[in-house]
């Protein structure tokens, strides 16, 4: 099959090369690149924080407050009376805002007896109370 111009030949085939659609191409190519480039190169600043390698060991104050079988109270093994228990968590959490109180209770221990203790930890001001039990087995 042979493609022709308007020459009165008509035993050849052309033999030119037709680039209208290689420039075609190129030209949108070039416009898409032209749009594109800002779009790539554009960023954004931010501040971000410098990572260490180094531990952080800043652990928050823990208080442990032991409740036993009869309901009384020990404040890290020193034995607390209920009307100083206000008195020391205050005390704890104006000394340090982030103040952890471990909470153990025996297993004979009544329940009102826990909620009583963690009412008064939430009027003094703790945020962070955390309980202590044992597996079982032991």
């Amino acid at each position: 099959m042979a493609f022709g111009g308007f020459s009165r030949d008509t035993g050849g085939d052309m033999a030119e090369i037709n680039v209208i659609p290689l420039v075609d191409v190129m030209l949108v190519l070039l416009v898409i690149f032209i749009i594109t480039a800002p779009v790539i190169t554009h960023a954004v600043k931010v501040d971000l924080p410098r990572a260490s390698h180094e531990a952080n060991h800043l652990a928050p104050e823990t208080v442990t407050l032991s409740i036993d079988s009869e309901g009384a109270l020990h404040w890290d093994n020193d034995p607390l009376t209920p009307g100083q228990l206000e008195a020391r968590l205050a005390e704890g959490v104006a000394e340090n805002p982030d103040l952890e109180l471990h909470l153990r209770a025996d297993q004979a221990t009544a329940y009102e007896r826990v909620a009583w203790v963690l009412t008064r930890a939430r009027s003094a001001g703790v945020v962070r109370i955390g309980f202590i039990t044992q597996p079982e087995g032991d």
